[in-house]
């Protein structure tokens, strides 16, 4: 039990002293970056999964 409060106080005196932490506005650019590039990949996975689907139905229309 002593060899887990230590890691808790290890861990807590760790984020507070020696982690850097983002400052208010680095934190909402950053956001602004994940939010763009999660929508610029949903919309290449959209366009990719419209054209094999346009490219399956052009195949099987042509095979029957």
């Amino acid at each position: 039990m002593a060899k887990v409060l230590k890691f808790i106080k290890d861990s807590y005196s760790e984020v507070t002293h020696k982690v850097t932490w983002p400052t208010w506005s680095q934190l909402q650019n950053h956001a602004v970056v994940v939010l763009v590039a999660s929508l610029i990949i949903a919309l290449l996975i959209f366009v990719m999964d419209k054209a094999s689907s346009n490219v399956l139905e052009w195949i099987y229309s042509t095979a029957s």
